[in-house]
Order: structure tokens, then C-alpha cells, then sequence
């Protein structure tokens, strides 16, 4: 494996390489099971462009090898986001700091198979939230993602609670705090 290189992207770079993110989240979230549905790469990108790039304080780390090998990526919570209402056994503090924009989201925490257990995760995760000016970074997780839920407690998040989309699946949120 080359040299690991990680880079700041801007927005308007985020949205120039967005294939890229794309066919990473791809890799990052392929079952290796024969009859498992592969990810839904297309959804991925229409939320990524559409969403999370135009979101306030969207910030996007990339490591690259020279591929993109993974990517930490996220943005500035606001209190009028309707998801607040969906959101189950969270934390009372959560929608106040909110209020006052001062939590984080991590959309996406991605690592392609390639790289993983070579602690990138752990680095994608310390540069994005170097520069973040909030109190608290939130994560939300599918409850079948075994992988990503058995490595979250060593990264330092820990279970915040629980959010009910409008489709009825639920997600886990994970919390860290910064700072």
C-alpha cells in the first residue's frame, strides 16, 4: 500500500469529485454476501449533491493512495431540521445546542475494505473535527451496520440515542464530545 494522503476539500471540490465519493461509499458499504443488494450508490450521490454539500459548514476530509481510500464528511446542525421531532431517548441538551449551532453531524465515515484496520478512520475522524467549532459531533448509524457499530466505542462515541425517519427504519446516533 502507497503513502496515505489527506486533504480538505472545499465544497465546489466536493462536488467535482463526487464520482469518486461515490464509488467509495459504494466499496465502503458492499456486502460480500452473493445475495446481498449492492448499496445504493445513486441514492448515496443525489443525497450528497442535492443534501449534505449545501448544508451550513459542510467540511470533507479525503484520503487518497492515490484513489480515494476514505472520507469523514459532515456539517453544522440546526434546530429548525425537522429530524430533531423523529428523534427518540436523546439527550435533552442535544436540541438546545442545535439552537446555538453547536453540533455536528458526520454524514458519512468512509473507509474502502482496502485500508481498513490501519486506523484511517480514527485519522479522517481527528482532522474533521479539528476545525469544528461545536461542542458535540453526532453520528448516525443503521442498526445492521455491525462493522461500523463494533468501531465506533473505540473512536470515542458513544450511544446518544435513536432517530425514526419517515420511512420507519431507525438509526442509531452516536455522540462524541469536542473540544
Amino acid at each position: 500500500m502507497g503513502t496515505l494522503f489527506l486533504r480538505r476539500l472545499s465544497r465546489w471540490q466536493a462536488e467535482t469529485e463526487r464520482e469518486q465519493i461515490a464509488d467509495l461509499y459504494a466499496a465502503a458499504h458492499r456486502d460480500p454476501s452473493p445475495d446481498a443488494a449492492p448499496p445504493d450508490r445513486a441514492g448515496f450521490l443525489r443525497r450528497f449533491v442535492d443534501h449534505d454539500v449545501q448544508r451550513p459548514e459542510f467540511d470533507l476530509m479525503l484520503a487518497g493512495d492515490p484513489g480515494p481510500a476514505g472520507c469523514a464528511y459532515g456539517f453544522l446542525a440546526e434546530r429548525e431540521d425537522d429530524w430533531w421531532d423523529r428523534f427518540r431517548e436523546r439527550p435533552e441538551a442535544l436540541p438546545q445546542l442545535a439552537e446555538h449551532r453547536r453540533i455536528f453531524v458526520v454524514t458519512e465515515l468512509l473507509v474502502h475494505p482496502r485500508r481498513r484496520g490501519q486506523g484511517l478512520a480514527g485519522r479522517l475522524q481527528r482532522e474533521l473535527l479539528s476545525r469544528v467549532s461545536a461542542s458535540v459531533a453526532l453520528l448516525l448509524v443503521e442498526p445492521g451496520n455491525g462493522l461500523a457499530l463494533s468501531a465506533l466505542p473505540s473512536l470515542g462515541w458513544s450511544k446518544a440515542g435513536e432517530l425514526t425517519p419517515p420511512d420507519g427504519a431507525a438509526l442509531a446516533a452516536w455522540a462524541i464530545p469536542l473540544g
